[in-house]
């Protein structure tokens, strides 16, 4: 029974950085062969997959997003996360933290996977 948990502001300026973690439990986010993902849906729009962290630590990015998002973990606390930068109101979204077994932007635009409740990010000045 792995749970996931959101966590961070919930609103933040245009141009600066979005930064969310993910509370794991019940599981390990070291144990094969889970991939650690953020997924994100802006209002009216699809659910987008932004990238995942593997079990070794490696990541894997959106090409859309990859040059302002970065994913970390912290094994200590079990915990990832989500960094964007220079976010504008086009980032404005439910922001949520999932597991899975995949890599694919398709494996969570089907909601595949263990996923947290999403936390709302508002991006305005």
């Amino acid at each position: 029974q792995v749970q996931l948990q959101e966590s961070g502001p919930g609103l933040v300026k245009p141009s600066q950085t979005l930064s969310l973690t993910c509370t794991v439990s019940g599981g390990s986010i070291t144990t094969i062969p889970y991939y650690w993902s953020w997924i994100r849906q802006p209002p009216g729009k699809e659910l987008e997959w932004m990238g995942a962290i593997g079990w070794s630590g490696s990541t894997v990015y959106s090409p859309s997003l990859k040059s302002r998002t970065s994913i970390s973990r912290d094994t200590s606390k079990n915990q990832f996360t989500l960094q964007l930068s220079s976010v504008t109101p086009e980032d404005t979204a439910v922001y949520y933290c999932a597991r899975g077994v995949s890599s694919a932007s398709s494996y969570y635009a089907n909601r595949n996977g263990s996923w947290g409740q999403g936390t709302q990010v508002t991006v305005s000045s």
